[in-house]
């Protein structure tokens, strides 16, 4: 049952990434650069999918830093105090969810039943609350797992949104991961 899980969730999780990937694969490149919109959802869906899946999430280090800033001085279009420290490159960011994309395969493959059920946040790990919200705290690394395809997801299609709205056109769903686990 276990390899079952683990093939099923990886082609759902996967999938969820290459649609992220697509749509920032789309972004006409003028549009990068003057809607931050869609750069800093890109951006936040990017730094969570790689925190998420980062075990003990203590160890967390973006590969494209950010700052923690004050909630007065939140940029217009940020979406979070999670603000990059530049304006990265579409091809830098899709480098990074790559890097993301194989993190996640390879946590996936390496669980065990005892794995799936610990807890994401080991009880006497100090975590920067502004990065894991107060509902991760007690999440198993399969519900950590869920939450985050789910946070994914919901990212994506704001971006789908954005890209409809703005040279209305959107990447076409895709049903699994192109490759297994």
């Amino acid at each position: 049952m276990l390899t079952t899980l683990k093939s099923s969730l990886w082609q759902h999780f996967g999938a969820s990434i290459d649609m992220l990937q697509h749509a920032i694969e789309l972004c006409p490149e003028k549009y990068w650069d003057t809607s931050l919109k869609f750069y800093y959802l890109a951006y936040h869906t990017t730094v969570f999918l790689d925190y998420y899946l980062t075990m003990p999430p203590g160890n967390f280090k973006a590969l494209l830093p950010y700052t923690l800033t004050e909630p007065g001085n939140i940029p217009a279009d940020a979406i979070d105090d999670i603000v990059p420290d530049k304006i990265y490159t579409q091809q830098e960011l899709l480098n990074y969810l790559q890097t993301a994309r194989e993190k996640c395969r390879q946590v996936i493959a390496s669980l065990t039943e005892e794995r799936l059920q610990e807890r994401w946040l080991g009880e006497s790990e100090e975590v920067d609350l502004s990065l894991a919200g107060r509902d991760t705290l007690t999440s198993s690394v399969l519900d950590i797992l869920f939450y985050n395809m789910r946070h994914v997801q919901h990212h994506t299609a704001q971006l789908n949104l954005l890209l409809r709205q703005t040279i209305n056109k959107a990447p076409e769903w895709v049903s699994h991961a192109g490759d297994n686990i």
